[in-house]
């Protein structure tokens, strides 16, 4: 094998890959791969923007391959769909694994690591048949269900090499793989468990510490990064792709709930291991909760109301006594054992998050609190329950201190530059302006991670294959559902391209609505999110040229249908948040107390990342031709618009009706 001063070049290496792939070498990808390459060798962050057909899961896996040989270390690649993780693992990897053989001298090494949640847990399996589940208590039905589906576990179990949740087909659901997994917190350890040995998670994991590039996701890159308990292997550099994603999944993993069913079922597991006066102490704290919440509205809270403090409290208070009730761990049976540890779990996830929803109105200036604090609710149409949720209101600085100070970080998506350059994102990350962007910083921070941001474009000629248009004539939206002028203009453009059209709507109200009023008056077959599983209207849409498909926010991002199925993408309106929800208006509130303009730090940045991946889903080959149409003439006529339209791919911009039927009826041919 060569010697790390030996080894092949970058481009050298990339050379092999795309050859051994039968690709072709693209100015933008040779230019990310040497930008990762330099991010790897100095230390320094980087943010690259690749446009779809740049081959960028080559630019920078080449590098990564290539240093982590050199090095002998791992590098973690982290994604937020699995979709991703499959192509890279099932394709990509393979691959290039094969390719670089030959110059590196040795085949380089994979794996793919996710939540333990994901993985079979052989002793829960073969335990006490698992948690019970509240809502199935009473339902037959559901029981005998679940009893059917947690056999088939067990033969599966025999049969299975990893326990991968994704490698069950067909799947069971949420509550029935509670049955047989364990989170990080119920887990016995592979020391204290019976089949530690034999345990798919540490098997994985063990696998993920020999390997080159362990691929991941997200929630697990944040786990590993804020709760203080590694469960990646040691690493020094991160790539992550679909970073436009990073900080709401994150904020996700950051967010914590309490219910009053929560409270309950810990006590009742704590019933069989402490005396039960004390769990029915805290039984009465959750039952109080449950009663408090629901006299109250959902929304944000400013602050603490006098009886939510006071069940909290309570909550705190019987929770403590069980802990102490509790004691230390000791030598038990395996069964008592897991039972134990998982009320531990549970008594901690209570005790934490209602220690933390008490605390988080210490500091009187919501503005600098660290959480926000609001009541929602849960639940399926007459079961709904009301759930008290704490979010971070910013996650920059737990990403700046543990991920971009830990790791050399390589941050990629189609979309990261909004409103023509980085910073947006940057400051949700935790990192500074980028010099290179002329913005400046009012307060410098030395200490400040280094980064620099580079647009390494797309191969598509994007002026010359699509159309934006904005129907500037339209009125602006309202909130009762999509008026008849929005109707006719769908109608108008759905005809003109003969089918062909993914309709992108902010709503699945309007999504039905409009699918509701056009399947009578179109010639050409309409689908509707919901008629089937995405995946299946997907594929529909896809095979079937005529066909047109409406839905709403999943459709938005991963949509990948090149060719003449899809020549029309329709978005119905710029995608805001919606104004009632309590972190995206907290986060506002606290910008602009920073003197900071919240609006379009927050609101725009979310619709202008949610616009530049729909608008994306139009050009997927490089034959694809079309039309991106925006009903919405706020993107001409509001003063954000430009922001908003900057963040767009290249399209030739119009509004011009006639012009754009014309161009559609000379795509299909009429």
């Amino acid at each position: 094998m060569p010697t790390a001063t030996e080894l092949p070049g970058v481009a050298e290496l990339l050379e092999a890959a795309v050859t051994a792939v039968g690709g072709q070498r693209r100015e933008g990808q040779d230019a990310m791969a040497q930008a990762v390459r330099k991010a790897i060798s100095s230390g320094e962050h980087v943010a690259v923007q690749a446009g779809t057909g740049t081959g960028k899961s080559l630019a920078y896996l080449v590098p990564a391959i290539h240093h982590a040989v050199a090095k002998n270390s791992t590098v973690v690649i982290s994604t937020a769909t699995i979709a991703l993780q499959r192509q890279l693992v099932d394709r990509d990897l393979p691959r290039l694994a094969k390719a670089l053989k030959p110059l590196l001298g040795r085949t380089p090494t994979f794996a793919i690591l996710k939540g333990r949640r994901n993985y079979l847990c052989l002793n829960k399996l073969h335990g006490d048949g698992g948690d019970d589940e509240e809502d199935q208590l009473f339902d037959p039905f559901a029981i005998s269900a679940m009893g059917r589906a947690v056999k088939r576990l067990h033969e599966w179990a025999d049969t299975t090499d990893k326990g991968d949740r994704d490698e069950l087909v067909p799947g069971v659901t949420d509550a029935t793989w509670r049955q047989v997994s364990v989170t990080a917190r119920e887990c016995l350890g592979l020391s204290k468990c019976p089949v530690g040995e034999d345990c798919f998670a540490e098997k994985a994991k063990a696998e993920a510490g020999r390997a080159d590039i362990v691929v991941t996701n997200h929630a697990l890159l944040a786990i590993d990064a804020l709760e203080g308990r590694p469960v990646l292997p040691e690493h020094d550099v991160v790539v992550v792709d679909e970073a436009h994603e990073l900080v709401d999944r994150v904020t996700g993993v950051a967010t914590a709930e309490l219910t009053s069913a929560m409270v309950g079922t810990t006590a009742r597991r704590l019933g069989k291991l402490v005396d039960q006066a004390v769990a029915d102490r805290l039984a009465e704290a959750g039952e109080g909760l449950g009663m408090v919440l629901e006299d109250l509205a959902p929304g944000r809270w400013d602050s603490l109301p006098q009886a939510p403090s006071g069940a909290l409290s309570a909550i705190v208070n019987a929770a403590g006594a069980c802990r102490t009730a509790l004691g230390s761990e000791r030598r038990e049976d395996p069964d008592a054992a897991s039972g134990r540890k998982v009320a531990q779990a549970s008594l901690d996830e209570v005790l934490d998050t209602a220690t933390r929803l008490l605390g988080a109105f210490e500091e009187p200036d919501p503005a600098k609190r660290r959480d926000v604090v609001w009541l929602g609710e849960q639940g399926p149409d007459g079961m709904r329950h009301k759930v008290l949720r704490a979010a971070p209101l910013w996650v920059g600085g737990l990403l700046r201190e543990r991920l971009f100070g830990r790791s050399t970080v390589v941050l990629t998506s189609a979309t990261l530059a909004l409103g023509g350059n980085f910073d947006a994102l940057a400051r949700q990350w935790g990192l500074p302006p980028a010099a290179s962007t002329g913005s400046t910083d009012p307060i410098p921070d030395p200490d400040a991670p280094k980064w620099s941001g580079m647009d390494v474009g797309s191969p598509f000629a994007h002026a010359r294959s699509g159309i934006l248009y904005v129907a500037k004539r339209l009125p602006p939206p309202g909130r009762d559902g999509l008026p008849p002028a929005y109707l006719d203009e769908i109608a108008g453009l759905v005809e003109a391209a003969g089918g062909r059209t993914l309709g992108l709507f902010s709503s699945m109200r309007a999504a039905k609505q409009a699918t509701e009023a056009l399947r009578g008056r179109l010639e050409t077959p309409l689908l509707c999110q919901g008629d089937d599983s995405t995946m299946q209207l997907v594929k529909k849409f896809a095979e079937d040229e005529p066909t047109s498909l409406f839905g709403t926010l999943s459709l938005w991002q991963g949509v990948d249908v090149p060719g003449p199925s899809l020549s029309c993408v329709i978005i119905d309106r710029i995608p805001f948040p919606r104004p009632d929800d309590p972190l995206v208006a907290a986060r506002q509130r606290a910008t602009d107390a920073r003197g900071g303009n919240g609006f379009l730090s927050v609101s725009a940045t979310h619709a202008a990342l949610l616009l530049a991946q729909g608008a994306g889903r139009l050009l997927r080959g490089m034959d694809d031709r079309g039309v991106v149409a925006i009903l919405d003439p706020r993107l001409a006529t509001a003063r954000y618009g430009g922001f908003l339209r900057a963040s767009l791919p290249p399209f030739w911009p119009t509004d011009d009706r006639e012009k754009v039927h014309a161009a559609l009826r000379r795509l299909r041919g009429a």
